[in-house]
């Protein structure tokens, strides 16, 4: 088996892509409109896989995204903001286009400060797609979405039309997600899981974030830190939820927009400092009842408090002396934002990066059934899905397809080891050190359990997933 688990070096061609890559070249040597069909496809190869942001109304998914990309363009406010979906690809110059349902697109301007003005009633629009040059999007492309039972219906609506509908009626209105970052502050409500699994992602592909960590239990004047209170509950959520994202990370989003946009200024900084000799109680009290006996005046601590909230407040004091730099760089680091940000660029990416793939496989098996060139093209469809370096990719494939079938199949564990293995012989539940004789007396016994299995199956899936990993295991022991 050629490696498909071991991530490539960054900047170099993973086999995945190169093996689509060479076929879209066969396709396009076939010649007429083929090229044009290459080059469609070859552009979604090649684009950085796109990540959705869901979550309800106020769950902090505005806030995470201009934490991500270290710059505040998108919409946060108390109320319901971003009423349209929006997608964030890196692109020069910054500019913004509205892409109606009916796939249509019309620039529109953009100004510092203010929102953008669609021209047209937001039930007529799919997305806005907004370009902007930024080395954090260079890998990842950005997806906002409003929050799912918000305020209005004609906002709820939105992101299940550019996501769900959008997908199934027209492809042009539909943002086509890679892989979701599901935002929640305490347990996830029954309505958000339902949506969660009608994206149609795998838990492989699905990232849990338990937002507003700084503010998790009782907040800062409680008996536990909320930092460390979020982590824990993270870990019993990502039990919990197993069936539905890969992991759960805690994020104090506000802590990392604020530190990563340029927002806090030395003369914040000089501000905190002059809070520091206050107990947190009697901060918290001066500021409601007695604001002019305070060491500076009420609205400076308000606008501290829009940057870095009550935990800020309390605990980045002690950095404020070494200027805004030093609180930055605090808040930053216990905001949760760097393990997020590893955990986006490895296994999340990894998998959506593969997601991509099968959808690009879809795309050419459409073309086999309706092009007048369908045998030629069957020949490198054909070619391209047994391919080894390919094989994490159907796996995939067939574990969406299980989940969505039959959850409770015995063959969906067996699927997320492999697809999780960081090398083969993990892949197989091996030691990392096993010898390629272990890994191919291993991948000989898998074999036989799972055509053992083909004889007896409960569903068209698990059919499809066992003969998945049949081919994977195959694929082992020839190479091994």
């Amino acid at each position: 088996m050629s490696a498909p688990h071991i991530p490539p070096q960054t900047g170099a061609p993973d086999p995945v892509h190169q093996r689509i890559d060479a076929a879209l070249h066969q396709l396009a040597a076939l010649g007429g409109d083929l090229v044009a069909h290459a080059n469609r496809i070859g552009a979604i190869l090649w684009s950085p896989p796109r990540i959705v942001v869901v979550g309800r109304l106020k769950a902090g998914k505005s806030t995470l995204v201009n934490a991500l990309i270290g710059a505040p363009v998108a919409e946060t406010a108390a109320l319901e903001a971003t009423n349209v979906v929006t997608v964030y690809e890196n692109g020069a110059p910054s500019r913004a286009d509205v892409v109606s349902t009916d796939g249509t697109r019309r620039p529109v301007p953009l100004a510092l400060g203010t929102t953008v003005d669609l021209g047209v009633p937001p039930e007529q629009v799919a997305y806005v797609h907004r370009y902007l040059p930024s080395h954090a999007l260079s890998t990842i492309t950005l997806v906002d979405t409003p929050g799912l039972a918000t305020l209005t219906v004609t906002n709820a609506a939105a992101t299940e039309r550019a996501l769900i509908d959008g997908f199934e009626q027209t492809r042009s209105a539909s943002v086509d997600a890679d892989a979701a970052v599901f935002l929640f502050d305490s347990m996830p409500r029954t309505d958000e899981v339902e949506f969660l699994q009608r994206l149609g992602f795998t838990p492989l592909n699905t990232l849990g974030v338990l937002s507003r960590a700084d503010g998790f239990g009782r907040g800062v004047l409680g008996n536990r830190d909320p930092l460390g209170h979020a982590a824990e509950h993270a870990n019993v959520l990502a039990r919990r939820l197993a069936g539905q994202v890969g992991t759960v990370v805690p994020v104090a989003g506000l802590l990392a927009q604020t530190s990563h946009t340029g927002a806090f200024t030395d003369a914040d900084a000089r501000a905190l400092a002059a809070l520091d000799p206050l107990a947190p109680l009697e901060l918290f009290d001066l500021l409601d009842a007695d604001p002019a006996a305070l060491p500076v005046p009420r609205d400076q601590v308000w606008r501290l408090l829009e940057l870095i909230g009550e935990y800020g407040l309390v605990h980045a004091r002690a950095q404020a002396t070494g200027g805004a730099h030093q609180v930055n760089q605090w808040l930053s680091g216990v905001s949760g934002v760097h393990p997020l940000r590893a955990v986006l660029e490895q296994s999340l990416r990894r998998f959506a990066v593969l997601h991509r793939a099968g959808r690009i496989l879809a795309e050419l098996d459409a073309l086999v059934y309706s092009h007048p060139a369908r045998d030629a093209i069957r020949q490198i469809v054909s070619a391209l899905r047994t391919d080894p370096a390919l094989v994490p990719v159907e796996l995939l494939r067939a574990l969406r397809s299980l989940l969505q079938a039959d959850p409770s199949a015995p063959a969906v564990d067996e699927l997320d080891q492999v697809l999780r293995g960081g090398t083969i012989a993990e892949a197989l539940g091996l030691e990392p050190t096993a010898s390629p004789e272990q890994i191919r007396a291993m991948a000989q016994q898998k074999l036989v359990a799972v055509q053992a299995q083909s004889v007896s199956t409960r569903s068209a899936a698990e059919d499809t997933a066992l003969t998945a990993l049949t081919h994977a295991y195959t694929v082992i022991v020839r190479g091994h």
